[in-house]
């Protein structure tokens, strides 16, 4: 069986978020957000992973729509990090745009799945 795309895109995501963080918190001295960011930056991944072993459909659609709303979570505190220039714009336009392309995935996932079980 071949690489689950979502899985690994999201588990690479993770990783430039925790190196973000490092980064905000050493050289930066930025803790709060960098707590909130990396929270929900992680939390997308390790949503997409129990999605992977769901117990039923709709427990696989719940765990990536908890997976969505963390996306959309950090999506919210990189532009925070953005405008109070925590972040530079070439820092933010390269991760928002992996952070923008697992919401697209995870959204196009979800509505196959709802359009295969007749919901949409």
């Amino acid at each position: 069986m071949g690489k689950n795309v979502v899985v690994e895109r999201s588990k690479d995501f993770a990783l430039r978020i925790i190196k973000m963080c490092d980064y905000l918190m050493k050289e930066r001295k930025e803790y709060i957000m960098s707590n909130q960011i990396l929270r929900s930056g992680t939390s997308i991944g390790a949503n997409i992973a129990e999605s992977q072993n769901a117990q039923s459909n709709a427990d696989f659609i719940s765990k990536l729509s908890i997976a969505l709303k963390e996306a959309d979570e950090t999506s919210y505190w990189l532009e925070l990090l953005h405008r109070s220039e925590r972040i530079d714009d070439d820092a933010f336009k390269s991760i928002n745009s992996d952070c923008i392309a697992l919401q697209k995935m995870l959204i196009a996932i979800i509505k196959k799945k709802k359009e295969s079980l007749g919901l949409i």
